[in-house]
């Protein structure tokens, strides 16, 4: 069973998102509400996929994947952006997310991008 980070600032995002994965059979180990507790997080708990808000406090979700994949070059991440986040869903992807998804989610397509990263 792949294990999941989800890293949000906002808590009943989390709750949302973990709900939607608890429901399709994955296992969401940790959460972290921004993105230096992510990476921190990541290096302790080696996530199979870490599912990351862009905009958060201290360390937005850019700068993160960044660290993670400079800690880890496989590792997988899906980026949320709210709508309008064009710009920086693509500087996230070529920072090294492997995909993204839209708020308001979708449980749907959260599942589809998560089976499609894990492969």
């Amino acid at each position: 069973m792949a294990s999941i980070l989800i890293v949000d600032d906002a808590a009943f995002m989390r709750m949302m998102i973990k709900d939607i994965l608890t429901k399709n059979g994955f296992n969401v180990v940790g959460e972290a509400e921004n993105g230096l507790k992510a990476v921190e997080k990541y290096k302790e708990l080696n996530p199979d996929l870490v599912i990351m808000d862009i905009t958060m406090p201290e360390m937005d979700g850019i700068q993160s994947v960044k660290l993670i994949k400079a800690a880890n070059p496989a590792a997988k991440i899906i980026m949320c952006s709210a709508m309008g986040q064009q710009a920086m869903v693509i500087e996230s992807i070529q920072a090294g997310a492997r995909d993204f998804i839209v708020k308001p989610f979708q449980a749907e397509r959260v599942v589809e991008a998560v089976k499609k990263t894990l492969g």
